[in-house]
This record gives C-alpha cells, sequence and structure tokens, in this order.
C-alpha cells in the first residue's frame, strides 16, 4: 500500500543528522548551549531545549540573516510491531529535522543561498502542537543568540507541521517574519477529526465491525486495541482489493455486509461510498479517474476506477486513523469524534448520480445508506471535544507574508485545508480592504492593504494512469503530479521557501506575473480561480 512511502520517509529520519553532515548529533540532558564544529565554511549545531528536544541549525559563512525554521510532518508516538501490515517496525524516533525530509539536495541549495536553516525533532510525537511550538520558539532564541546579525525568521512546515507554524504565527507574530505551509493541515479541529473518524466509522460497518477506531482503552491495553486494528484494517483492506473485480465482500464483514453482497451490492460500492461520504480523493497517485485500459475505456473509469482509488488512499487513511485518534484521545482523555448528527445520505447527494455506476445505481445507494442509518454512532465526550480543541486548533489568520502550497489530490491532509485557508483569507482582505476604505473618510487617502497570501497548487493531470498488459492498473508506476501526500521536488521546496524568504525581507509579494512564472518553472500553478471542495464536514 501507499502508506509504505511514509513508513520510509520516518524511517529514513533516524539516519538525517549524520547523512547531512557526518556529525552524530548528542543530545544533552538538559538545555544548554549547542554544540557547533565547523568543516569548509558550514557551521552545524546540536542540541536539545529545556524539554529535551533535539535541535538542529546549520549556516555557512555566507549566512543572510534569514533562518528558515522548519516543523516536520506527523510521526507515530508509539512503536510499531513488525508483524503489523503495510506499516510494521517502526520505531519512534526525535531525531531533529531542519529542512523537508533532510533532503541534503534541498539543504544544499538553501545554505548556497546564505539562508539558515533550523529545526526540532520536538520533545514528542503524533499530536504535539503545543510542544511543537514551545521548541520553536526556544529555538528561534538559541538560533538568534548564536548568529545575533539574524533578521528574519521564516516559520515553515509540511503536514501536521503546518499546523506547528501557523499556531507559531498566530501566537507569536513578534518572532515570525514571513510563513510556508505545504500540504497543510491547517483546518478546523473538527473537520480534520470528521475526516478520518468518517471513513474509519463506515469501514468497520460494512468491512470488519471487530474493528475498536474510537474509544480506546487507556495505557497498554489502548495501544495493544489500536495496534489490533491495523491489522485488521490492513488485512480487511488485502481482501477488498482481491475481490475489487468480482465485488466479494471480506469474510469479516458485518452481518449487513453479508447482507448487501448477496443483494448483488458489489464491495467496491459500498468502499467508494465510504471515500465519497469522508470525503476521500477519488483520484490517487495511480488513478486519474479518466483512463480505462484498451476494450474498457468507458466502464474502467464509471465503474472501477474510484474504488481503486479509494483502494489505493485507504491505506494512508486508516493507519492515520488508528494513530491520531488513539493519541488525541489518549490526551484529551475520552472520544473526539461524533457522527450522531451526521446525515451521510446529504454527504452524498451531490455525488451518487455522477458515480452511478461505480456505486451500482440508486438502488444500491440507498440500501447501503439505510445501513449506515441504522448503525450505531459514536458520541463523543464534551469534556475530550473541548480539550482536543485546544491541541490542534487554529485561527487560520493570515499576520504576515504566507505561502500556501495544496496538492490537489492529497489523501492524508486533503485539498479542503488548503481551500478552508484561501476562503479565510478572502474574508480577511475583504475586512481590510473595507475598514481601509472607512479609514480613507478621514484621511482623505485610501492605501490598499497588502496581500499575504500566494496560494500555489500542485495540480493533477488529466491522464497520468498507465496499464500492465493484462489491463490492470499499474499501481507501482510512477505517481501522477498533484497526487499523494507532501510528495514535492527538492526545487519546489527551494521554490516555496525563496518565496516566502524573499516576503519576509521585502514585506509583500511581487506581482502576479512573477509569482506564476516563479511557480511554473517547477511544476506548480498559481490560479486565483481554482477552487476545490470544502471538507465534507464544512460544506
Amino acid at each position: 500500500m501507499k502508506s509504505n512511502s511514509i513508513k520510509k520517509r520516518f524511517i529514513a529520519l533516524a539516519a538525517t543528522a549524520a547523512l547531512i553532515t557526518g556529525v552524530t548529533t548528542v543530545v544533552p540532558a538538559q538545555a544548554a548551549d549547542p554544540s557547533c564544529s565547523t568543516a569548509a565554511y558550514v557551521t552545524t549545531c546540536v542540541g536539545a531545549t529545556s524539554d529535551t528536544a533535539p535541535y538542529m541549525f546549520i549556516t555557512t559563512a555566507a549566512f543572510n540573516g534569514t533562518v528558515l525554521l522548519w516543523s516536520h510532518g506527523l510521526r507515530p508516538n508509539v512503536d510499531i510491531p513488525a508483524g503489523i501490515p503495510g506499516y510494521g517496525g517502526y520505531k519512534v524516533t526525535n531525531t531533529p529535522e531542519p529542512a523537508p525530509n533532510g533532503d541534503k539536495a534541498v539543504i544544499s541549495a538553501l545554505l548556497a543561498q546564505g539562508y539558515g536553516i533550523a529545526g526540532s525533532g520536538f520533545s514528542r510525537q503524533g499530536v504535539n502542537v503545543q510542544q511543537a511550538v514551545a521548541a520553536n520558539v526556544e529555538l528561534i532564541g538559541i538560533f538568534k543568540k548564536k548568529h545575533p546579525t539574524t533578521e528574519k525568521v521564516v516559520a515553515w512546515g509540511q503536514s501536521l507541521g503546518t499546523l506547528i507554524s501557523q499556531t507559531l504565527a498566530e501566537k507569536h507574530p513578534e518572532l515570525v517574519d514571513s510563513v510556508a505551509l505545504l500540504c497543510p493541515a491547517t483546518a478546523p479541529t473538527d473537520a480534520l477529526i470528521s475526516y478520518f473518524g468518517d471513513f474509519m466509522w463506515g469501514f468497520k460497518t460494512f468491512f470488519d465491525p471487530s474493528i475498536v477506531g474510537f474509544g480506546y482503552a487507556p495505557g497498554a491495553a489502548g495501544y495493544a486495541q489500536s495496534m489490533g486494528d491495523l491489522v485488521k484494517f490492513f488485512t480487511a483492506l488485502g481482501k477488498l482489493q482481491a475481490g475489487l473485480s468480482s465485488g466479494a465482500w471480506p469474510d469479516t464483514s458485518s452481518a449487513a455486509g453479508k447482507a448487501l453482497e448477496k443483494a448483488g451490492v458489489p464491495s467496491r460500492s459500498a468502499l467508494t461510498l465510504i471515500g465519497i461520504m469522508a470525503g476521500v480523493p477519488l483520484r490517487s497517485e495511480n488513478i486519474d479517474g479518466t483512463s480505462g485500459p484498451a476494450g474498457l475505456e468507458q466502464t474502467f473509469p464509471l465503474a472501477i476506477a474510484p474504488a481503486v482509488a479509494v483502494l489505493q488512499n485507504a491505506g494512508t487513511v486508516g493507519l492515520a486513523e488508528v494513530l491520531l485518534m488513539a493519541d488525541g484521545e489518549a490526551q484529551a482523555g475520552g472520544i473526539v469524534f461524533d457522527n450522531t448528527k451526521t446525515d451521510y445520505a446529504a454527504r452524498v447527494d451531490a455525488d451518487k448520480d455522477v458515480y452511478s455506476f461505480a456505486l451500482s445505481g440508486n438502488t444500491a445507494v440507498n440500501s447501503m445508506l439505510d445501513v449506515l442509518a441504522a448503525s450505531p454512532r459514536v458520541t463523543a465526550s464534551a469534556d475530550a471535544t473541548a480539550k482536543v480543541k485546544t491541541l490542534l486548533s487554529v485561527e487560520g489568520t493570515i499576520k504576515h507574508p504566507t505561502v500556501l502550497l495544496t496538492t490537489e489530490a492529497d489523501q492524508f491532509t486533503v485539498a479542503g485545508a488548503g481551500q478552508w485557508m484561501i476562503d479565510k483569507y478572502a474574508d480577511q482582505y475583504a475586512a481590510e480592504k473595507a475598514k481601509a476604505m472607512f479609514d480613507s473618510r478621514k484621511s482623505r487617502a485610501y492605501v490598499t492593504p497588502t496581500v499575504k497570501l500566494v496560494a500555489l497548487w500542485e495540480k493533477t493531470a488529466a491522464k497520468y494512469t498507465k496499464f500492465t498488459a493484462t489491463g490492470s492498473p499499474d499501481l507501482s508506476a510512477t505517481r501522477g503530479a498533484g497526487t499523494g501526500h507532501c510528495k514535492y521536488t527538492p526545487a519546489q521546496y527551494v521554490t516555496v521557501a525563496k518565496m516566502a524568504a524573499n516576503a519576509a525581507t521585502n514585506g509583500k509579494f511581487p506581482t502576479g506575473g512573477i509569482v506564476t512564472s516563479t511557480a511554473r518553472k517547477v511544476g506548480l500553478s498559481y490560479d486565483n480561480k481554482f477552487r476545490v471542495p470544502l471538507f465534507k464536514s464544512l460544506e
């Protein structure tokens, strides 16, 4: 499954520091001045903040006064046993990450431009926005003490790291001069929880009711439940893949699921329905939704492709649900997902005709919705819901020049999060213009507010699916642009970083034409008219 690519990225972090600098990272037991070494005019410093969060920062003799403070994305906060299908063998790591995925090409390019780079591994993994923001605040001070000529700080991050970077900019605007958010997770807490929760609830309702999914027990018992859920989830997913053509349901399916199978509803239709109601992209790394093999040019994209796309995206979504829900519940003290009032029929109403073939027609759709309507719902704890919002919430207010880079068909941090930020800023900018107009009545001089947000997209192509000689979609082929989670090229990372750094220095972005051409050179798009759907729970 494609969750393997995320696994490899996590595991690779353990060796990042040594690969970049050739220096072994030694984390002191308590906060102290960093340990620094210089070779070939490059100075690398390592240390730990007062809460034991390890960090690293690198500069050259030509440091230009701007530091790029990177916040990495989600890393599991628990070890995952080797026997877990699709993800086993992961060990918790807090290795510092001073640039995206420790990419040496990105690091070399930024250092060559004179930028300093910095990043922490944070004191805890999983849902860690509070701890990460505290570590970053301290790290900025440490960096400036070591490099007193520092003038500008760019907060940038990807995935969960965008929540960290945006929260840092919102709560400590005096410490930050610009922001870059890549594959953003910046969205209302309820929307993020609903996305993962709706998917897993639908999956277990149809395909394996023994999956816990919500309300994990505390401590070791909850850990055992969550690891058991991963086994069950990936096992059922494998059976769905095996039965994709025949429509066979997993033998773990619920009684209602087996009744649907007996009534002639294929399992792929239920999988497609779950994807639609949760908002999982119906395009994936290898499924464009429009291509078909020879002889099935029309049938495949209409009847089969949506389920294959959901299947390919599901590994990441299900994995994240188990890990995030277990960690979030443990920190919040109870269940944080609630679907007691969710109308799943309304969720799929706009799409059920568009994907009628994939859903096997309205009779099948109504039968599946009847199952969902009759199935037990999940009730959240009010106290836990309130607590989790303190762990994850962002205002979405843009206080500094901000570059937003969103992947159109990201299955983890779905594009609706980027759209939410864009819409929030549109309202913010409209309010700023209205205030400027009002103020001009007294000053008799209207000053147009500075545009603080540049929204870039990695868009999908119309066609990119490849097929094998037997007519099956090739799920091992190179991914299509605009798909997957945070799979940007070094050139794209560097372009976003430099755009944010220049805005930090100038206080604004260049004209739209310059932004458009700059983005196009690295395969990105700057298009203010482009729009994607919001989270299903926000529509």
